[in-house]
């Protein structure tokens, strides 16, 4: 019954979204065609004549991907095809409901597996690996079981280490676990929202509240704040198997910084991701900070390893889209991210 209540808040916030659109508050996606697909994911070609470098972005599922598309300005998607590079973007799709087969498997081996593959093919050559979040968690573990399928590795606001402690989101993660491993076939993005929000009241409700308060005589960005927050409300159902994976292989027995995830029939974890890596960090981010991704970093046993730290900013509502959506994070960051792609291709 709850979970029901859930699905239908997905349905009224995705509305709630639809309102901020015709308000001139929807995303402002730049085109490219779909060239692969499968039940759980298809892949985004967003082309580009003159590209040097392929990439490959994987979003989190838990939202649409277009917080890397968001406007003009403010595009990380726009700023890579600028810079040469050829894009590509693993897009999730919403499991069918009752659907409950996928899990670890799909979302951090196969998808991105057949995608690589793919890209490979057409470019001549093998793609960076970008993820954010979740996105770049299901990369790291992709990287960890294939790294020389990959030319290097960049996570944005990416948890890779889950030991108590590592986070204040982790540990509140843990005590409510309960309620997310319930044996249900798919979990609604609602759900997914108000536990995270019982997780972290002060990223999800009091900081972000503060940040659109400050934001408000402050053109720019009052409107990133309110395109940030249409996006928010663009709800994705998960299917249950991977939350109750994600859950309970990572945030309960942090199976992918011991090395114990298990695909493939073989351990992986960082000492398996022999692959250069960049990751990034907003100091401001707790759902993410440097305590949940340095201790997988210092065990990566090959490649050249670089954390970069952001002091983070306001203006963006969410502190843990800022990456993505903060117009200083643009100026300050995305620059060393594209030096760093560039200079180890």
């Amino acid at each position: 019954m709850a979970l029901s209540l859930f699905a239908l808040a997905d349905v009224m916030r995705r509305a709630q979204g639809n309102t901020l659109d015709l308000l001139g508050f929807g995303p402002s996606e730049c085109a490219y065609q779909v060239v692969a697909s499968a039940p759980y994911w298809r892949l985004r070609d967003y082309g580009n004549a003159n590209a040097r470098l392929p990439l490959l972005i994987v979003p989190a599922p838990i939202k649409r991907p277009y917080i890397w598309d968001l406007a003009s300005s403010i595009s990380p998607v726009r700023l890579l095809l600028h810079r040469g590079m050829h894009v590509y973007l693993l897009e999730w799709n919403a499991p069918r409901f009752g659907d409950d087969a996928a899990g670890l498997e799909i979302y951090g081996d196969r998808a991105i597996a057949e995608s690589v593959a793919r890209i490979t093919v057409a470019d001549g050559k093998a793609p960076f690996l970008l993820g954010h979040s979740l996105g770049g968690t299901l990369a790291a573990i992709y990287a960890a079981l294939e790294p020389r399928h990959i030319r290097g590795l960049v996570l944005l606001g990416t948890p890779l280490c889950f030991q108590p402690q590592s986070s204040r989101f982790r540990d509140a993660v843990n005590v409510l676990a309960p309620l997310l491993l319930m044996e249900a076939a798919t979990v609604p993005g609602s759900a997914i929202s108000q536990f995270s929000a019982l997780a972290s009241p002060e990223t999800f409700i009091w900081s972000r509240m503060i940040d659109e308060a400050f934001s408000a005589l402050d053109r720019r960005a009052a409107k990133i704040c309110i395109q940030v927050e249409r996006w928010a409300l663009d709800e994705v159902a998960l299917p249950g198997l991977l939350v109750r994976q994600v859950v309970q292989w990572l945030y309960q027995e942090n199976r992918l910084c011991q090395g114990t995830l298990r695909l493939r029939d073989r351990n992986i974890g960082p000492s398996t991701a022999r692959v250069s890596t960049l990751a990034v960090v907003n100091a401001a981010d707790e759902l993410a900070p440097r305590a949940s991704v340095e201790p997988f970093l210092d065990r990566i046993s090959g490649g050249d390893v670089r954390l970069l730290e952001f002091a983070g900013e306001t203006g963006t509502g969410l502190p843990h889209v800022a990456l993505l959506a903060g117009p200083h994070a643009h100026a300050e960051v995305w620059p060393v991210i594209v030096g760093w792609i560039e200079a180890h291709a």
